[in-house]
């Protein structure tokens, strides 16, 4: 099998790129929305990280992804911390959903997450690299527009992540998304097109694949 990463900073419009993969028929986990499914769902995650960060990240008993997001984006070592915890079970879930879609046939899969790179280096799971580029202002506009964050909150977040032009020596496939949609779809629609022949290729070469 092979994994595609897909990355790209907050506000870049992966997610855009993502969904217009699943609709060309490319399965994408959702390695992003895994965490945030654990920090609900898992009870042993939950506690821990409670735990680590205290009862005020909680909201009648939950944890608040708003009061953990303010405190992991202005504090790096609270990230670092979170990450620890968090990772592994993530990595253990996307190993799953991945083995899952190798039983339904398919031999490539793409794994959205924005943590992808922020070491300058690729993970050594990965078969290939997608990245969405974005310019920092207009990240900043959608991050406002878009998620009701302050101007202040939008630059910290971008701040807090790697620049994702220091991942582009890392990337295979790099997508500029310059605000016009039908621009970004049709490049989705091409990178598409090109996933579909890699995996006609491995399945070719032995890989499993429904007719």
């Amino acid at each position: 099998m092979r994994i595609i990463g897909l990355t790209g900073g907050i506000g870049s419009g992966k997610s855009t790129v993502a969904q217009f993969l699943r609709e060309k028929g490319i399965p994408v986990i959702d390695a992003d929305k895994t965490g945030h499914e654990l920090l609900t769902d898992n009870e042993l995650i939950r506690r821990a990280v409670v735990e680590a960060f205290g009862t005020e990240i909680t909201v009648n008993g939950g944890i608040s992804r708003d009061k953990l997001a303010a405190l992991i984006f202005s504090d790096e070592s609270a990230r670092y911390r979170l990450n620890g915890i968090l990772h592994p079970a993530i990595i253990q879930q996307v190993t799953l959903r991945c083995a899952e879609e190798f039983q339904r046939g398919r031999s490539v899969v793409v794994v959205e997450a924005a943590l992808i790179g922020e070491e300058e280096q690729r993970e050594p799971w990965l078969s290939g690299l997608i990245l969405v580029l974005t310019a920092t202002e207009e990240r900043v506009k959608r991050l406002v527009r878009d998620r009701n964050m302050k101007e202040s909150e939008a630059r910290e977040r971008i701040a807090s992540q790697t620049s994702p032009e220091k991942k582009i020596p890392l990337a295979d496939w790099v997508l500029y998304n310059d605000g016009y949609l039908e621009s970004l779809k049709n490049q989705a629609a091409a990178l598409a097109k090109e996933l579909i022949r890699l995996e006609e290729d491995v399945s070719g070469a032995g890989g499993k694949r429904d007719s």
